[in-house]
C-alpha cells in the first residue's frame, strides 16, 4: 500500500455544509431554548471549561496530523528511519476527526445560540461572562472542525485509478 494512509472508499469526506447546518439549526434551537429558559427567571450556565476542552481536542487533532503528516513525509523521502503509517490507525483518526466536528458544529451552535441571546445582557456581570465563555466555546469548536478538515486532507489519498486500469490496476477477470 505504499505510503497510502486512508482509502478513498472507507469513509466519506467532511461536508462544510452539513456542519454548517448542524450550527445553524443548533444556535437557533439554543437561542429559542436561552429566551424560553430565561422567561421562566434562570438560564443555564455556560461551563468555563467548554472552550478548554474544545481547545484540547483541536490540538490533539492538530498533532495527529502534524504526526502523520511527518511520517508520511518521511515516507515519501524514503528515510531510512520513516515509521510507516498504519492504515487502520489513519482511518480511526479520520473518523475520530469527523466525529469531533460534528460535536464540535453542534456545541458551536448551541453556545452560539446562547451567546447571541447574551448579547442583550451584557451590562449585567455575570451575563457578560457567560456570552465571554460562550464565544470563547464557538471559536474553540471552529478550531476543533479546522483540524478535523486539516487532518482529513492529510490522510486523504491521491486519486485512485484502480477502478479506471491506471498505472497499477489489477487486470480485470
Amino acid at each position: 500500500m505504499g505510503h497510502r494512509a486512508l482509502r478513498r472508499d472507507t469513509v466519506t469526506e467532511l461536508r462544510i455544509r452539513v456542519l454548517a447546518g448542524v450550527f445553524v439549526v443548533a444556535g437557533i434551537l439554543s437561542w429559542a431554548g436561552a429566551r424560553l429558559w430565561n422567561s421562566f427567571g434562570t438560564l443555564p450556565s455556560v461551563p468555563v471549561a467548554a472552550p478548554i476542552v474544545l481547545a484540547l481536542i483541536a490540538v490533539v487533532l492538530a498533532a495527529t496530523a502534524l504526526s502523520i503528516r511527518a511520517r508520511l513525509k518521511a515516507q515519501r523521502e524514503r528515510r531510512p528511519e520513516a515509521k510507516g503509517v498504519d492504515p487502520l490507525m489513519a482511518a480511526r483518526a479520520v473518523v475520530f476527526g469527523h466525529a469531533s466536528a460534528l460535536v464540535a458544529a453542534l456545541v458551536a451552535g448551541m453556545y452560539g445560540g446562547t451567546g447571541v441571546f447574551l448579547l442583550e445582557y451584557l451590562d449585567i456581570p455575570a451575563r457578560r461572562d457567560q456570552a465571554i465563555y460562550a464565544g470563547a466555546s464557538v471559536v474553540a469548536a471552529i478550531g476543533v472542525i479546522a483540524a478535523a478538515v486539516f487532518l482529513e486532507r492529510v490522510c486523504k489519498l491521491p486519486e485512485d485509478d484502480e477502478n479506471d486500469g491506471g498505472p497499477g490496476a489489477a487486470p480485470a477477470a
